[in-house]
């Protein structure tokens, strides 16, 4: 009689104990509501910064300075402060091929607090600068990069206005056109310790894709981050795919060292990097506005949205 009671007993804790490794399990990951934005002026901000006007925002052209003014303006309307003394983070950089003459970039740099961890921050980045003028050709770069520039506006919106809980950085990044220099400068020039900085998201080339796939690159390099991305693929109103992020493969076909998040992975900063495969248009004067995939566009946009907020109200780091 004591033997069956100890059976039933031992059963009931055994299901009690499931049951709440199955609620950890659900909570770590939580189940994401599908984030809004304003599709009008995302599709406005996107059209503004690869029109002609900005004339392919090369780095260190007065065309740079405008976009870098319009961002900065952008973030002030939002009231979002600089991390640093000012917006603006300069540098100074060689073009390839011309080892004399120095050119002046810049960052656009801001900051929205935490209010839980604050002594965290996540990374969200693009970079806005293009390749300019060639052969009398305006190459605009709609796609890359200003539709991960548009973005990144946008969630700078929404972070203001729903304070995140760890320190959220918003990093428009120059020159990553001329080798990753504004993202590698910003990592060699950290405000914070670089164990603070627990996540860097990019974003470069997101407005569209032949096959309508939109690659999530860096969880062959950290895992963990399948648990907040899995949920987003389950609600996302386009395909999510993991990939091109295996080093085994080679080439470009490893996709991790090649936009601004390669910066953040030399020095051991865990990334994550959404883009879309290589078009007939990429680097072609050809990439522009009237190419994009709206229904695509916006949908990429609030899936990364959807897993910044997951991840920002989930993770819990250690030592906070």
């Amino acid at each position: 009689m004591k033997s069956g009671k100890l059976s039933v007993y031992v059963l009931i804790i055994a299901l009690v104990s499931v049951f709440a490794a199955c609620s950890s399990t659900k909570k770590a990951g939580s189940t994401p509501k599908l984030q809004a934005v304003d599709e009008t002026t995302l599709m406005s901000h996107l059209q503004y910064l690869s029109s002609d006007e900005f004339k392919g925002r090369l780095v260190g052209s007065p065309e740079s300075e405008k976009a870098q003014e319009f961002l900065i303006q952008q973030l002030q309307s939002f009231g979002v402060k600089p991390l640093l003394a000012a917006y603006r983070q300069p540098f100074t950089m060689n073009r390839r091929n011309d080892t004399v003459n120095k050119i002046n970039a810049n960052n656009v740099i801001g900051l929205i607090p935490g209010k839980k961890y604050k002594d965290k921050y996540i990374v969200l980045s693009a970079h806005y600068d293009h390749i300019g003028e060639r052969n009398g050709l305006i190459f605009n770069g709609t796609d890359d990069n200003a539709s991960g520039t548009s973005a990144l506006i946008q969630f700078a919106k929404y972070f203001q206005k729903n304070q995140p809980d760890h320190n959220i950085v918003i990093a428009f990044f120059d020159a990553e056109e001329s080798g990753l220099r504004g993202a590698r400068h910003f990592v060699a020039n950290l405000p914070v310790a670089k164990e603070q900085i627990i996540l860097n998201v990019n974003m470069d080339m997101i407005s569209r894709d032949d096959n309508n796939d939109l690659y999530a690159c860096g969880t062959f390099q950290h895992p963990f981050l399948k648990t907040y991305i899995d949920p987003v693929i389950a609600i996302a109103p386009i395909s999510i795919k993991y990939g091109y992020d295996d080093p085994s493969n080679g080439g470009r076909n490893d996709w991790t060292s090649l936009s601004d998040q390669g910066a953040f992975k030399q020095v051991g900063i865990p990334f994550i990097y959404f883009g879309v495969e290589d078009h007939a248009d990429y680097h072609k004067a050809t990439d522009t506005f009237e190419k994009v995939k709206k229904e695509f566009y916006v949908g990429a946009v609030r899936s990364i949205l959807s897993f910044v907020q997951l991840f920002d109200k989930t993770f819990k780091p250690t030592n906070s």
